[in-house]
């Protein structure tokens, strides 16, 4: 039987399209996506190739959602959702989990009280985390204000927030059996030994042994050192952005005729508290906290009001408290006809009391202490590993689809 000759140039071009079909779907599955990841910092280079050199594939903003497709050690291969892939380090990704909880924080801390609103003389990165190594997904421009919204203590050490991995099982093997190895079981074990009679006197520690190890255990922490540790600040931007920075790159903006009395003590927050006419110009009274000497898991140990004299010019203290253990949130109260103002501090063993003051012309009186319950602040990320990722389900190639088709007819 003789086939004419468009026959088969049609059953040609069908088996070539076949095979490219087939070549194209196999490409699509090895660059099919294994996770999805965030970008975390402000800007992102995404590398053709592992090398600090290699050419930029793709710029990607913060918050862009990438596509995982491959893992060397620390690195991970992403795409972008325009198609561009390119290289990029774990740790500048962000999980779906940790970009919820960024959002997340975010809105709560809408409602935190401010503290103060601070100064940056430079440009100021926002990082995700109190932590150095972790991304920062915002820079704060320089001579701009801020709101600080809190405060913590943390180890100077580098975040470890690598994107969402799948973890896949290896193949089981099946072990073949030798011919050497036989079918009749092992013996039985022996039975184990006795106990010694005494074995109730040696189970009991000796205080000789233990005097030894101290010294020894004292000498290695004094090798290994102190774990250093680096103040950070919670702050807020008046595009509503919040995150961490270096607390020793702030400035608390209370003005300077008040400031001058700090005598070297960190200022951590400040407040006004109502106002007076002065020849003709509005001078505020003021509360602040102060702390003699930072790295302390406390926010504050002294605080001061200050109030205006008009015969000296000059800014006076009204009333003064040191040698405290305070804690955020301060809160003032200027509503009323008197001004109020309450602090968190701590009392005998260490319970937390809410101690409001009122302050009526140049007088502050204690008019209520009870017990205080700190709130569990939204952490920005969280330091638990986010679940894995879920793999993408599989899908049958144009040619699988095909070919079934073809089959259906024929049949």
């Amino acid at each position: 039987m003789i086939f004419p000759r468009a026959a088969i140039c049609l059953l040609f071009i069908f088996l070539v399209s076949c095979t490219l079909v087939s070549c194209t779907d196999q490409a699509i599955e090895r660059t099919r996506p294994i996770g999805e990841a965030y970008a975390g910092p402000v800007t992102l280079l995404l590398r053709q190739e592992l090398t600090p050199k290699a050419p930029v594939s793709a710029t990607v903003k913060h918050g862009e959602k990438l596509q995982i497709l491959e893992y060397k050690r620390r690195f991970v291969k992403v795409r972008t959702a325009q198609g561009a892939e390119g290289w990029t380090d774990t740790r500048q990704l962000l999980t779906p989990e940790q970009m919820a909880d960024l959002r997340r924080m975010a809105d709560d801390a809408s409602q935190y009280p401010s503290q103060g609103a601070a100064n940056t003389f430079e440009l100021l990165n926002m990082h995700t985390e109190p932590n150095r190594g972790s991304p920062s997904f915002w820079q704060i421009p320089d001579t701009s204000k801020i709101d600080v919204i809190g405060h913590k203590l943390a180890p100077r050490a580098l975040a470890a927030t690598p994107a969402a991995r799948v973890s896949i099982a290896p193949p089981k093997t099946l072990r073949r059996k030798s011919k050497s190895e036989s079918k009749t079981p092992p013996p039985p074990a022996p039975p184990a030994p006795k106990p010694p009679d005494n074995w109730l006197e040696l189970s009991v520690p000796r205080e000789e042994a233990s005097e030894e190890i101290k010294p020894a255990n004292k000498a290695e922490q004094k090798a290994s050192g102190p774990v250093p540790m680096d103040d950070w600040s919670l702050v807020r931007t008046k595009e509503g952005k919040v995150g961490w920075v270096l607390t020793r790159a702030l400035n608390m903006a209370i003005p300077d005729e008040v400031a001058q009395y700090a005598e070297g003590h960190r200022i951590t927050s400040y407040f006004a508290l109502g106002h007076m006419d002065s020849g003709g110009s509005t001078k505020n009274d003021w509360l602040w906290t102060t702390i003699t000497k930072g790295l302390e898991p406390y926010e504050f140990d002294s605080f001061r009001v200050f109030v205006w004299s008009r015969k000296h010019g000059r800014y006076e203290t009204a009333y003064i408290e040191r040698k405290l253990v305070g804690h955020f949130p301060v809160e003032v109260d200027n509503s009323g006809a008197v001004p109020r103002f309450s602090l968190v501090l701590e009392g005998e063993g260490g319970a937390l009391v809410r101690k409001t003051y009122t302050f009526e012309g140049y007088r502050v009186r204690m008019v209520d202490k009870q017990a205080y319950q700190a709130p569990k602040l939204a952490e920005p990320l969280r330091a638990a590993a986010a679940a894995p990722a879920k793999p993408t389900p599989k899908q049958h190639s144009w040619y699988t689809r095909l070919k079934e088709s073809v089959g259906r007819l024929f049949h």
